[in-house]
């Protein structure tokens, strides 16, 4: 029953978790129009949340502008609301169904603004590997508990999982403050 405990299940959902702050960093804006700037943007249309990509084409015309093709006009001012109300200091035009939205160049207070946001970004993937380390940790002290494995082996395999998070919560830092650069610089 040993093997009721499998690290490599730890470390995919801890990976997942790096994989989010990825998408979550790509979105970040550094002065260049992306696709990509609008994925975490989630519209409040047909009673729920969806991504904007579900209920718009997303596309980039101009290398600063980006233009959002609205589906159904009835969603043009959800999907308005929600990239006004979004962290990335965008201001939608409105050209019936279409929505461009100019780029801005970065003010140093942006700059600053959008370093924050990368932190809040970064800090929520660093939650997330913790928590994943204490569902590791809790099942080792259950497993332990019920005589199912020994606690030599609760203590290797609770090593193994801190590591795993030290590595996880290192490439976190480094994501973060490789996007702070790139933001930084551009």
């Amino acid at each position: 029953m040993a093997d009721a405990f499998d690290l490599d299940e730890y470390e995919l959902t801890m990976q997942a978790s790096l994989d989010a702050l990825k998408r979550d960093l790509s979105g970040l804006r550094t002065g260049r129009a992306s696709t990509h700037l609008l994925d975490p943007i989630q519209v409040m249309v047909y009673g729920s949340k969806m991504p904007l990509n579900q209920v718009a084409t997303v596309s980039v015309p101009e290398p600063r502008t980006i233009s959002v093709q609205v589906w159904d006009k009835s969603n043009v001012a959800a999907v308005e609301k929600a990239i006004r109300e979004s962290s990335l200091g965008l201001n939608p035009v409105i050209d019936g169904q279409l929505l461009r939205l100019p780029i801005p160049s970065l003010t140093a207070e942006r700059r600053q603004e959008l370093v924050k946001v990368a932190h809040k970004y970064a800090e929520n993937s660093k939650i997330s590997v913790r928590n994943v380390r204490r569902d590791g940790m809790d099942l080792l002290k259950k497993l332990e508990k019920n005589g199912d494995i020994s606690e030599d082996e609760h203590r290797a395999q609770s090593a193994n999982v801190q590591e795993l998070t030290d590595k996880y919560v290192k490439e976190v830092d480094n994501m973060v403050a490789g996007k702070e650069k790139e933001i930084q610089t551009v």
